[in-house]
This record gives C-alpha cells, structure tokens and sequence, in this order.
C-alpha cells in the first residue's frame, strides 16, 4: 500500500518514505499552512525515525526556516511546546502501526492541522519551492520538563501518594516522562518490559497475549494499576488492581468530571454510558480527533467560555478550556494526550480513598470491546460496506442472532443498534490497511461474545 497522507499527516512503508518525498509533503505543508517562521521536530523510538526526522529538517531549513531539534518525545508533549512558542511541528512516528511503517503528524501554530489543511497541502504537492538561504537549526530546550510540570502544577505532589503503578515501558516514547510524573505526584512506580525493539501497541485493539500479562503483572508486583502508551505517547493504556483494561471511553468520562467539563465532544464510536450521566452535554463526530477538534472549536466559537473537552474510544483526550486541578490550573490542550487521562482517573480514584474499579463500576452500566483485522485495504473493504450498508436484508444475514435492528447510524462506517441494547460499529481504518469493529453491550462478557463473533464474519467475508 503506497504512502497514505490523510488524518493529521502521512504513513506508509518505511521503504517509501524516501527523503524525496518526505520533503515534498513537509515542504507542502509549510508553503499551505501558517509556520510561525519556526519549526518543531520530534520522533518515536523505531529504527526509521532518526534518518526521517532528518529528512523533515532539511526540508525545514530549505524554506530558510528555523528547525528545532526536540529530539525523542512523546507527541503532545512536542504539540504543547510548539503551541506555546507560536509554531509549527512535524512529529515522525508510525503511532500504533507496525515497525516497517513510519509517518508524519503535521502541526500548526494552533494545533493539529484540519481538513481544510490537509486539503490544501495536498493541493501543494510537487509545487516548486523557491531557493531561500538555509535557515537555523538549535535543538529544544527544557521540552519535556515543562510537559511533566503542566500535570504536577494541577495535581500536586502528594496526589497519587500510597499507590503502587507499573509502567509497561515496551517502546514507548512517553516511558519514562511517565515515571518521572507519577513519582513526583508521589506514586511508587515499577519498570515493566522495557524493549529495545519497537513494539506496535494498539490501545484501542489490545491483544489477549498482553491482556494476560496484564493481570499476572499486576497480580504479582501488587499493584493498584498499570498504565503505559501507544508509540508516541498520545493513546493511554490504564488498568485496574487485577489488571482489567480501563478503556479509552471510559478514562474520558472520569477525567472530564474530575476536571469539572460541561460539554463532551467524542466520536460516534465511543461508549454511550456519556448519554445517561446527568454530568455534561454530549456531542458525536465522525472518528479522527481533527472532528472532534473542529466540533470543539465550533462550540468555542459559540461560547468561548464553554468547559469543553474531547476524548476518543483510544483515550486520547483533548483540553479546551483552563481547568481546575486540584491544587493548580491546567492549560488548554487541543490534540491528542496521554498522560492527562492516566493521572486524572488515579487522582479521583485516590481522593476517594478506593480502588479505581470501584470509580470505574459506579459508572453506568455499559461496555466495549474493539479489535481489527489487518491487512484489510479500504478499497477491498468498500464493496462489502456499501452492500450492508445499502441493503437490510444483507444486514439481517450478516447481524443474525444478535436481535431485531432498531437503528443505523451512517456517520462514520457503519453503526448498527439493536433492540436488546447491543451495538456493532464496523469501520475501514482511515490510515492503515485495516478494518476494526466496535461492539458494546450490557456486560464486557457479552461485549467480548459479540466482538468475536463478527470478528469471525469479518474473516469470511473479507478474508
């Protein structure tokens, strides 16, 4: 599958991604979109990411613009130095895809680039670029410290104290920020498998393998949870003491009641348990955080002193307003992170004094599973997509045995409920050769039957 640019920037096979055609899409993006007159460069921890990062400067430089060196860190970590200091940011990572693959996640002065933007670099592709004289390079300074302090500010040093946290550290790019934050909001923390080689952890898709390494870590280092990232840093992974995952849609909730938001901006796919608290307004987009951002920025503009925040079934959580912690103010962030919806749900959970499946259980009564099936191209997924979609009765053979269809939702794939309460989302992935299905229902036992069992359909279907 050739080179993809879509959903915040570009992915592809690592032996695509040639410097030629990096600095054509980074020299695009830079000629369509505002600048700053500098930019901010990071990169994930595969094999691949150093020589491209390289690649993204001189381009950069080619512009007669400032590059700035940040070096390994997690993406919005970089996002929020670059929106500090008024420019833009290129991160070089893959995210959760394999080792072979690698991309580019575009920034603007303000934050992720839109789908305007991605519009109008596309349309600068293969432009010639004037000659300029080379511009600066320096590297960044005090970048990750000023990400870590944003969450000590807010929480305060003893907020975590008593609690025992492993960090599975696998490849992550935010492994260590993480135990740096956890220990000074006074967290005991574990190192658990630390690798050398990238690893494509899925937060959103977690495999059974690593579920049970989950509950056995847990079991045997005792301790009150386990969290850790995706690749870049921007995707949480949260479990409970028994090393049950706490997901995405649910981390979102906790976190924005603890921070006292009034409007939820999520996509279609995420848990409805947000439908029946009596906490905040909910509004649905399309999957992809640039939707959940233009839908936050829309209800800005409306009232620019909204309590808004945003949150996708993979845990990325978006700030957009000033909130309060509980010892301290933190600053908006309107792209993707991780770190806030680790800390904040151990944060509620230990200002209680309970376990966090306990806080997890008082929510309403509602669970998803989601997995994928990959090497799946959109183009082979479509036929089969438009026929359900299309046709009831071909819904009605490939639904069969779960109950009678009550309503569809075509708003991003397909979205199917069903009388007894149950959900099955099926969707092409945006930016890899994938097709995920999201299910949910009344208990995480009928949830994982469901998920199964329209994995199986899937497989025969489409192979």
């Amino acid at each position: 599958m050739a080179p993809k640019f879509g959903t915040s920037g570009l992915r592809g096979l690592v032996t695509e991604l040639t410097d030629e055609l990096v600095g054509d899409h980074v020299c695009a993006f830079l000629t369509a979109c505002p600048h700053g007159g500098q930019v901010h460069v990071g990169w994930d921890l595969r094999d691949s990411s150093p020589a491209i990062a390289e690649a993204v400067i001189a381009a950069v430089r080619s512009l007669g613009l400032v590059a700035v060196r940040e070096g390994v860190l997690p993406t919005p970590a970089l996002a929020l130095a670059s929106m500090e200091a008024g420019a833009a940011a290129v991160m070089v990572t893959g995210s959760h895809i394999p080792a072979d693959r690698n991309g580019l996640k575009f920034y603007v002065p303000t934050g992720e680039i839109s789908k305007a933007d991605e519009g109008a670099i596309l349309a600068q592709l293969g432009a010639p670029q004037p000659q300029a004289t080379p511009g600066a390079v320096r590297d960044g300074d005090a970048t990750l410290a000023g990400y870590a302090d944003r969450y000590l500010r807010a929480f305060g040093v003893n907020s975590l104290s008593g609690l025992r946290v492993g960090i599975y550290e696998h490849s992550s790019v935010a492994r260590d920020v993480m135990g740096t934050v956890l220990r000074a909001l006074g967290a005991q923390t574990v190192p658990l498998a630390r690798s050398d080689t990238f690893i494509p952890v899925d937060t959103e898709a977690v495999d059974p393998d690593t579920r049970t390494q989950l509950a056995s870590w847990a079991r045997n280092h005792g301790l009150d949870s386990i969290v850790s990232t995706d690749g870049d840093g921007d995707r949480p992974m949260v479990t409970d003491a028994q090393g049950n995952l706490v997901l995405g849609d649910v981390l979102g909730p906790i976190t924005a009641r603890l921070l006292g938001a009034t409007l939820l901006v999520t996509p279609v796919s995420s848990n409805t348990m947000v439908d029946a608290m009596e906490d905040f307004a909910v509004t649905r987009t399309r999957i992809g955080s640039p939707y959940v951002i233009a839908a936050m920025e829309a209800a800005l503009e409306v009232d620019p002193t909204v309590s808004v925040v945003g949150y996708e079934a993979n845990g990325g959580f978006l700030l957009g307003f000033t909130a309060d912690g509980p010892v301290g103010p933190l600053s908006p962030l309107m792209t993707r992170d991780s770190l806030l919806p680790i800390v904040a749900p151990l944060v509620a959970a230990r200002a209680k004094d309970i376990p966090l499946a306990q806080l997890v259980a008082a929510l309403p009564a509602r669970f998803t599973a989601a997995d994928r099936l990959q090497g799946i191209a959109p183009e082979a997924a479509a036929p089969f997509l438009t026929r359900l979609s299309e046709s009831a009765g071909a819904r009605a053979a490939f639904f069969i045995g779960v109950g009678t269809e009550k309503s569809v939702d075509r708003t991003d794939g397909l979205r199917v409920s069903f009388a007894d309460g149950e959900i099955v989302h099926l969707r092409p992935s945006g930016n890899a050769p994938e097709f995920r299905c999201y299910v949910e229902a009344d208990s995480p036992e009928a949830a994982a039957m469901l998920l199964s069992a329209h994995l199986d359909r899937l497989r025969s279907e489409l192979g």
